[in-house]
């Protein structure tokens, strides 16, 4: 980090230490993350800027922090399937009506799991409680107030759910987690095979006779029913437990809830002292560009308030010749990395930005800068990228899921100022940069 930056990362981290000491979790639309967009319009107000705070509607379990519900679904559909087994016993035609209806619910957990969970689309939000978020920016223009182009910078405002796996994490560490996410998700997939197949032959002896399949291939039918019903029977106490690891993905209770330190007051904090370090050195900023702070709402329910705001905005021009840096959790000093692309989401971002910041984190003295994909879930760059707006993610964390990611243990005591100063130094680099490709 460059001696004239210290201040500035030195504030930045105790601005770090506010958000997760002094206002504490701030989940998707509650009240500290309403109580977070408020403190950081005050201090954009303190820097002379002018915020202004959007609120939106949203469905917090519509998408990825809903993932518990899997479980719960994995779960009803296997006591839905015993109990069809065993009225099919007593009348087919109830057995077959069961096992229709668990069949259609275990299809439309899937669609909405691929949907909104993998995809983060929000056709299924009308399902679910809806709650309030905010997004909140100020813009910092050139001392004659003409600009070409802008560059926003965003850091998202709320916090996650703890993750309780992550958090009981055992002698397996990451291993262990991925293998009990994965139990459970096995389980509901073999639940939703089950029923599947059970529908298929219960239809096949309630619709075909002997006489049109012959006394073999209707026996051999009843047969299979038979099989397939004790393994449900047997094997129905073993799915529910293991379904039930996957309801334990996230713990809804705001009290132990991640106070979000790294993921993401160092984003938002960083965000802002660009910002004021160019309001305090307007010989520095970059020649006719409008920088926004954006600060956003919402990000840990599936990218709610980039989504609102790319969509409020799309057609006003506010997102014309523009670049988009999200910065992402800055903590790990040894995980500096670029982000270049959400798999799920959105596969590549911006090259030129994935350029430029490599070549800005070498330049400030990070030897081995990552260059990575998102494996999973999605980051406030994808909607601002397709929107048509250039973007990339910068990141400062283990990729891993540790016992602090999406945990209580989230804490500013566990990183240090300089590695947040080091991700503004790496920030306004990179803004640099984009200053001369226009100058050229």
């Amino acid at each position: 980090m460059r001696d004239e930056l210290k201040k500035y990362g030195d504030e930045a981290y105790e601005m770090v230490r506010y958000a997760a000491n002094e206002i504490g979790p701030r989940l998707p639309g509650s009240d500290n993350e309403k109580k977070y967009h408020e403190y950081m319009s005050d201090k954009l107000k303190e820097i002379g800027l002018n915020p202004v705070t959007e609120s939106f509607v949203f469905a917090p379990h519509a998408s990825i922090g809903g993932l518990p519900y899997a479980g719960w679904a994995g779960i009803i559909g296997c006591i839905l399937t015993v109990i069809a087994t065993m009225l099919a016993h007593i009348s087919t035609y109830a057995g077959l009506a069961t096992h229709f209806v668990c069949t259609v619910y275990m299809a439309f957990v899937w669609i909405w799991l691929f949907v909104s969970v993998f995809k983060y689309r929000t056709c299924f939000d009308w399902c679910f409680k809806h709650k309030v978020s905010h997004n909140t920016y100020a813009e910092l223009l050139p001392e004659d107030g003409k600009y070409d182009y802008t560059i926003f910078l965003s850091g998202h405002t709320d916090t996650s759910w703890t993750l309780k796996l992550s958090a009981s994490q055992n002698k397996l560490g990451f291993v262990g987690v991925v293998l009990r996410l994965g139990i459970g998700a096995i389980a509901v997939g073999v639940v939703t095979i089950m029923s599947v197949v059970a529908l298929i032959l219960i239809m096949i002896l309630q619709y075909g006779s002997v006489d049109s399949m012959g006394v073999e291939a209707y026996m051999n039918t009843v047969k299979a029913y038979d099989v397939l019903s004790q393994i449900i029977l047997y094997s129905s106490p073993v799915a529910v437990v293991c379904a039930f690891l996957l309801t334990m993905y996230n713990e809804k209770t705001e009290a132990i809830a991640s106070p979000g330190a790294m993921d993401n007051a160092t984003g938002v904090s960083i965000a802002y002292q660009v910002l004021k370090y160019y309001k305090e050195n307007p010989d520095k900023m970059p020649k006719n560009c409008r920088i926004v702070d954006f600060n956003v709402g919402a990000e840990e329910s599936g990218l709610r308030g980039s989504i609102a705001f790319t969509r409020k905005h799309k057609d006003d021009g506010m997102l014309d010749n523009a670049y988009h840096i999200n910065i992402d959790s800055i903590a790990d000093h040894d995980y500096f990395a670029v982000i270049n692309g959400d798999s799920w989401l959105c596969p590549h971002f911006d090259k030129d930005l994935e350029r430029m910041f490599k070549e800005s984190m070498r330049e400030a003295g990070i030897e081995k800068p990552g260059d990575i994909a998102n494996p999973v879930g999605g980051c406030d760059s994808t909607p601002f990228q397709k929107a048509g707006v250039k973007s990339i993610t910068f990141a400062a964390q283990n990729p891993v899921m540790s016992d602090y990611y999406h945990t209580y243990r989230d804490v500013p005591e566990r990183f240090s100022p300089e590695t947040v100063g080091l991700g503004l130094d790496v920030v306004l680099r990179v803004i640099s940069k984009i200053d001369e490709s226009r100058a050229k």
